[in-house]
């Protein structure tokens, strides 16, 4: 089999191919995330505040899923640098299975604790009614966004991100389609308020899981996906995880931070809450860009970690810190020059606008540093070093964000609290920029001499 564009395309054109088409797809993400929040919106301030408060068990499904995304992502492109094409194809096959377990772990927790989860947030009964229906469609059907993002980390692996950027704008699209039909009742359709919304997202991923399914049968052909006589295997499902779990761990620490700023905020006002939940869908505006050149990324790293091959692993490292920092200054100049304008997008109260205005624009400080701590976080993870990237994200949301927030609390000054959010981000950039001394002095300069022997062998 000839070699794969990974080892050969040069590194700033292999970058720009893998993550654009990735970063055109998360954007679309991004925009359904808003869309969705913004026809919740017109439905009352007590439907969004449940969609929000919704967020931290959605986002722990999403680190399921993801999490698992990089121990196969990492397995698989490194099996492929290393031309074992068995163990890929037993990585693929594994992929699917663990999908299936995580769904049926997700389906019964959502069935059994949904109405919990609302209830221990907040006591006003609306919120916790809308709530709960809208979790619970979630995660029943959640076996369309386990299988979809599965699905789009195969492809990922093998290079093929033109694919995931159809399957997820395509389920992106749905949403967005979807999302006024159920929430409003046209077209005949009931009216089915913030249900509706669910029921629109499920939709979306379980088109986007099928097309990710046909994609991998018919298009990627570097692996061989087939579920006949399969057999757990307990060596990949370990590697797997090896990398896996602490980027699990990782993206789920977020659900705690939120939900235990969501806490901190609603003693001052269920609006704070749900100022806080409207940032989440704004800033992924700027940071899935910065996920899609990760994911593009990432196979990059693991390939050529395989192939031996330290150049392209620095350049891409290197790239990769750049692109993310401008896309987040960027960010920073819209959060600051619009926040009115962004926090109309969801028929914002003059309450909620100026409550919101000083929080857009002080947390977006931290967007500063964010850049090169996410693109750290998940060299780390290519290479294997997923409890570095873990204590990253242990020490920033669970140390400093969470004690900083609830400390600034107490002085009564609802704006205070936002700062905790640059401060925990600077300590992000110091532990990061300590962790890539170590990456490159353990992982990267071993290369150089393993390069030079092998050329000196073949010569």
């Amino acid at each position: 089999m000839s070699e794969n564009k990974m080892g050969v395309m040069p590194v700033n054109r292999l970058l720009v191919t893998m993550s654009i088409p990735m970063v055109i797809s998360m954007l679309v993400q991004a925009l359904y995330n808003i869309v969705d929040s913004m026809f919740v919106a017109r439905l009352s301030e007590n439907a969004l505040t449940a969609v929000s408060l919704a967020f931290p068990a959605q986002n722990l499904m999403i680190s399921v899923a993801t999490g698992t995304g990089v121990g196969i992502n990492a397995l698989l492109s490194k099996s492929l640098g290393e031309k074992n094409y068995e163990r890929a194809n037993k990585t693929a096959n594994n992929a699917i299975f663990l999908a299936f377990c995580s769904y049926i772990v997700f389906a019964v927790l959502g069935i059994s604790f949904s109405r919990t989860f609302f209830a221990i947030q907040t006591d006003v009964a609306e919120i916790v009614d809308a709530g709960a229906q809208y979790l619970i469609i979630c995660t029943v059907f959640s076996f369309g966004m386990m299988f979809q993002i599965t699905g789009e980390r195969l492809l990922q692996s093998t290079g093929k991100t033109f694919y995931t950027m159809i399957t997820q704008g395509t389920g992106a699209i749905i949403n967005i389609i979807f999302d006024p039909i159920f929430i409003f009742g046209l077209l005949g359709f009931p009216k089915m308020g913030v249900a509706g919304a669910a029921a629109a997202t499920v939709l979306g991923q379980i088109v986007a899981a099928i097309l990710g399914f046909i994609f991998n049968r018919t298009r990627n052909k570097e692996i061989h996906v087939t579920m006949r006589r399969f057999r757990p295997d307990a060596f990949i499902i370990r590697t797997i995880y090896l990398v896996g779990v602490p980027s699990i761990i990782l993206a789920a620490i977020g659900s705690i931070m939120t939900f235990g700023i969501n806490k901190i905020l609603i003693a001052f006002s269920t609006t704070a809450a749900t100022v806080f939940g409207v940032y989440f869908k704004l800033q992924s505006f700027i940071f899935m860009p910065v996920f899609g050149l990760n994911n593009g990324m990432v196979p990059i790293l693991a390939y050529n970690l395989g192939a031996r091959k330290p150049d392209r692993i620095i350049k891409t490292i290197q790239l990769s810190a750049i692109y993310a920092t401008a896309i987040m200054l960027l960010g920073i100049l819209v959060f600051w020059i619009f926040p009115r304008q962004l926090l109309a997008i969801f028929k914002a109260s003059e309450n909620m606008t100026s409550i919101g205005i000083p929080a857009l624009r002080i947390i977006s400080i931290s967007f500063l540093f964010a850049g090169f701590s996410i693109i750290t976080t998940s060299v780390l993870q290519a290479f294997s070093h997923g409890f570095l990237s873990l204590s990253v994200s242990m020490i920033r949301q669970l140390v400093v964000i969470l004690p900083v927030a609830y400390l600034l609390s107490l002085t009564g000054r609802l704006e205070l609290i936002w700062w905790a959010f640059p401060i925990a981000e600077i300590v992000s950039l110091l532990l990061c920029s300590n962790y890539m001394r170590i990456v490159f002095r353990k992982e990267i300069k071993p290369l150089y001499g393993v390069a030079a022997s092998a050329q000196g062998t073949s010569l």
